[in-house]
């Protein structure tokens, strides 16, 4: 005769289950959390607008080049720089077979339609068109500065640009009327306090192509500093076509 009665052995069946499930859901393992991933950084470009240095609308064109004194661009918008006043004559890269373009073979001028502003500098598109008629070829980058002149007795305003390290440096053929481009990054002169600026107006830019000792020259109204503590022009390697709004080198 049973020692239980039926209600009894349903109930302890019930309870048997209820144990045994319990002890394969306590062998089981919880699935692991994944791993928390980091969205990349965006990058952007700007910051506080700064105010535009003075300029007159269109197009600045440089006037005929004249002998102007050697010297050493200099490196800048990341990494260690230094400004100089010209490159050192160079041959453009291996490759293309084809000489540099020569100051007197080019016409160089600034477009003021495609400056921008902002980061408390402004940018403007130097472009170099080649008036000659064979091609030749620009590598690395031009040398810039503000003078107060279109000659080389003209004064060096300030220290002359420094160049943007980041980006990588081209080969640019230049057929006859082909134009290629630098951007020119101009620092807001009132960035700095008076004291440590000396501002002046610049009334021309002294532009040396790659690899030229020979200066061109762009009449062209810019708010500069005499000082040379007070750094405003960053240059950025050629690149090919007109410089054009929005565009990144």
């Amino acid at each position: 005769m049973s020692i239980f009665s039926r209600p009894q052995a349903i109930w302890l069946v019930v309870a048997l289950a209820t144990a045994s499930w319990a002890a394969v859901g306590c062998a089981s393992t919880t699935p692991g959390q994944p791993a928390a991933t980091s969205s990349p950084a965006t990058s952007a470009a700007g910051g506080a607008t700064g105010t535009a240095s003075p300029t007159s609308p269109g197009t600045s064109t440089g006037v005929s080049s004249t002998p102007a004194q050697s010297g050493t661009a200099s490196p800048s918008l990341s990494g260690p720089s230094s400004p100089a006043s010209a490159p050192p004559s160079s041959a453009p890269a291996s490759g293309t077979g084809l000489a540099a373009c020569s100051t007197r073979s080019l016409l160089i001028s600034v477009d003021d339609t495609q400056a921008n502003g902002g980061a408390g500098s402004s940018y403007y598109p130097l472009n170099f068109t080649n008036t000659s008629a064979t091609t030749c070829a620009m590598y690395g980058y031009p040398g810039v500065s503000f003078a107060a002149a279109a000659t080389t007795a003209g004064q060096q305003i300030g220290v002359a640009a420094n160049r943007a390290a980041a980006f990588v440096k081209l080969t640019v053929p230049l057929a006859p009327g082909a134009t290629a481009h630098a951007w020119l990054r101009v620092a807001v002169a009132q960035n700095y306090p008076a004291t440590s600026c000396q501002p002046v107006t610049a009334r021309w830019l002294r532009v040396y192509p790659p690899g030229e000792t020979v200066a061109g020259y762009v009449g062209h109204s810019f708010s500069a500093c005499e000082s040379p503590k007070a750094p405003l022009l960053t240059i950025l390697p050629v690149r090919p076509g007109k410089g054009v709004a929005g565009t990144t080198p």
